[in-house]
Formats: structure tokens, C-alpha cells, sequence
């Protein structure tokens, strides 16, 4: 019992060695990381912050949007995208804009001059994911993103109130 028991012990310490390297969260995030990070360099090039190419992001071509919404989609806490959406009113981008249904929420919306700003890198954004998925097919890339969209429809509720900046 005591090989066997001590066999047991080294396989937990090895597994638990290489936990992260299994783990979803942890691999989701440090392709998250790998593959923005690539992008981003361009989205810095071009003039913008990151958290400024995710909000112009998320706002291109959608409708008005809750400021909780769209710090839930751009995974920056609330109180940092109200001190951003500031600063981007100020430079033209976005437009502050009141919910007619609830004056108790503030809809934000892209204006021309956003999304003159934001058209510029889409397309680079369009083409440098192409490059990241082209290596697994045009099947396996839409697959890896319809289960990752799933993923965030089932756990979006779940999710707690404040979202991560972790720049």
C-alpha cells in the first residue's frame, strides 16, 4: 500500500504542477492575453488605448448601450469606463445619451467621429484574427467561437458585478 500510496502522491504533485496548463480559465485567458496583446500593439500605433479601441469597438454598429453594459462587454469595472467615456466625450468619440425608459440609466452611444476613428482598425482587427484562426480551418474557427459564445451567454449571469482591468 505504501508504493502504491507514495505512486498516488507523485501523479497529484505532477498534475498539479501542470494544472494550468489544462485548466480552462487559465488557457482562455493566456490566449486572451497572447493574441490581444498582438493587436493591440497596432491599436496603440494608431493613437488609441486599448480600453478606448474596446469601448469604440463595442459600440460600432450597435445600438445605444447601458455604461454597465459596456463595461461587462469590455471587461473594465464600471467606475473606470465612466472616467474613460469622459475623457472620449471630450475627444468627440462617444455621446452620453438618456434611456427614455429609465432616466435612472445612461445609454452611451458612438458618434461620426467614432466611428470614423473605429473603422480604421476593424478591418486590421478582421484580418489579424483571420491570421490567429487560419491555422485550424474555417470549420474549426467558427466551432471555437460559437462554444465560446456559449460559454459567455451561460455564464454572464453568473458573473460578478465588476469586471476585470487589468491594464
Amino acid at each position: 500500500m505504501g508504493a502504491r500510496h507514495n505512486g498516488a502522491m507523485q501523479k497529484a504533485r505532477r498534475d498539479a504542477a501542470h494544472f494550468v496548463d489544462d485548466y480552462l480559465p487559465a488557457l482562455l485567458a493566456q490566449a486572451s492575453q497572447l493574441i490581444s496583446g498582438e493587436f493591440h500593439r497596432v491599436v496603440t500605433a494608431h493613437g488609441f488605448t486599448v480600453s478606448e479601441w474596446r469601448v469604440l469597438a463595442t459600440l460600432a454598429g450597435n445600438e445605444p448601450m447601458s455604461i454597465g453594459r459596456l463595461a461587462q462587454i469590455t471587461t473594465i469595472k464600471q467606475p473606470t469606463v465612466t472616467r474613460l467615456l469622459d475623457r472620449m466625450e471630450a475627444k468627440g468619440y462617444v455621446q452620453r445619451v438618456e434611456n427614455d425608459g429609465d432616466r435612472r440609466i445612461t445609454l452611451v452611444r458612438i458618434t461620426p467621429t467614432g466611428t470614423r476613428m473605429v473603422s480604421r482598425l476593424i478591418p486590421l482587427a478582421r484580418e489579424h484574427e483571420q491570421r490567429v484562426l487560419e491555422p485550424f480551418g474555417l470549420q474549426r474557427a467558427e466551432d471555437l467561437k460559437s462554444t465560446l459564445r456559449s460559454i459567455v451567454e451561460l455564464h454572464r449571469g453568473s458573473a460578478a458585478d465588476g469586471a476585470d482591468d487589468d491594464e
